[in-house]
C-alpha cells in the first residue's frame, strides 16, 4: 500500500512541477528580473549612500532577505493558484474520493510549491553573485531555513486556496498580508534600528524570524537567536499543516 501512496505523491508532484516549468516565463523569470531591480536600486544606488549595516555592506545585508522574499512569494503562489484551479475545475474531487491519504495530497502540492520556491531562490542567489561576493557562514542553517520557510508558505498557500471562492481571493493574501509582513520583516533594515516598542511589535511578525535565521546562515549576524527562530518556524509549520489536514479531511470549502 505504501508503494501506491508513493506513486500518488510522485504523480501530484510531477504534475505540479510540469505545471510551473511549462510556463517558466511567467513563473520563474519575473522573480529574477524583480530581484535584479531590487539589487540595482536598493543595493547599488541607495546602498552606496547608506554604507554599512551590522558590520557589512548594505547590499550584502539585504541579499539574504531578497532571496527569502522570492522563496516566500513563489512557494505561496504556486500552491495557492494550482490547488484553487483544481478545486475550481472540479479536478480535486476525483483526488479526494481516491484511496489516497490526505497527507499524500498535501505533500504533493506542498512539494511542488517547495520545488518552485527553491528553484527561484537558487536563481536569485545566482543573480546576487553579479552584485556581491556571496558567502556562507553556515550552509546547514541556510538550507534548513529556506526549506522550512518554503514548506510553511506552501502550506499557507494551500489554506488560502481552500478558503478562496474566486481567483481574486488568491491575490488578497499576497497583497494585504504577505507583502507587508515581508517588507516589515527586516529585509531592508536591522531590528536594532527600531525603538523598543516597534522591536516588540516586530517580534509578532513570523517573517522576521525566517529572514534573521537566513541572514545568519549567510553572514553570521542576526537580531534573534537561531533557537527562537527555528522554534517559531516549526511551530507555524505544525499549525498550518494541522489546519490544512483538518480542512481537507472535512472537505471545508472543497465539496459542493
Amino acid at each position: 500500500m505504501n508503494a501506491i501512496y508513493w506513486i500518488a505523491f510522485k504523480s501530484i508532484l510531477i504534475k505540479e512541477v510540469n505545471r510551473f516549468t511549462r510556463i517558466w516565463v511567467q513563473t520563474i523569470l519575473p522573480s529574477a528580473i524583480t530581484m535584479t531591480l531590487y539589487f540595482l536600486i536598493f543595493g547599488n544606488l541607495i546602498g552606496s549612500r547608506i554604507g554599512e549595516m551590522a558590520g557589512v555592506s548594505y547590499m550584502e545585508f539585504i541579499a539574504p532577505g531578497l532571496i527569502m522574499m522570492a522563496v516566500i512569494t513563489n512557494s505561496f503562489s504556486n500552491v495557492a493558484s494550482s490547488f484553487f484551479s483544481a478545486k475550481f475545475q472540479r479536478n480535486l474531487e476525483e483526488l479526494l474520493v481516491a484511496p489516497v491519504p490526505n497527507y499524500v495530497i498535501i505533500g504533493g502540492y506542498v512539494g511542488g510549491g517547495v520545488t518552485r520556491g527553491l528553484l527561484v531562490g537558487t536563481l536569485v542567489t545566482l543573480v546576487a553573485q553579479f552584485f556581491i561576493p556571496m558567502q556562507f557562514h553556515n550552509m546547514l542553517v541556510v538550507v534548513l531555513t529556506v526549506l522550512m520557510t518554503s514548506v510553511l508558505f506552501a502550506l499557507a498557500g494551500l489554506i488560502n486556496a481552500v478558503f478562496a471562492r474566486t481567483y481574486d481571493d488568491i491575490s488578497i493574501v499576497p497583497t494585504f498580508v504577505l507583502t507587508p509582513l515581508t517588507y516589515l520583516g527586516g529585509v531592508f533594515y536591522s531590528l536594532t534600528l527600531l525603538p523598543d516598542f516597534w522591536q516588540g511589535v516586530s517580534a509578532l511578525n513570523p517573517v522576521v524570524y525566517m529572514i534573521n535565521a537566513f541572514r545568519y546562515g549567510f553572514l553570521g549576524i542576526a537580531d534573534i537567536s537561531l533557537t527562537v527562530s527555528f522554534s517559531v518556524i516549526l511551530g507555524f509549520i505544525a499549525a498550518f499543516y494541522g489546519t490544512a489536514h483538518y480542512l481537507i479531511k472535512h472537505g471545508k470549502g472543497l465539496r459542493s
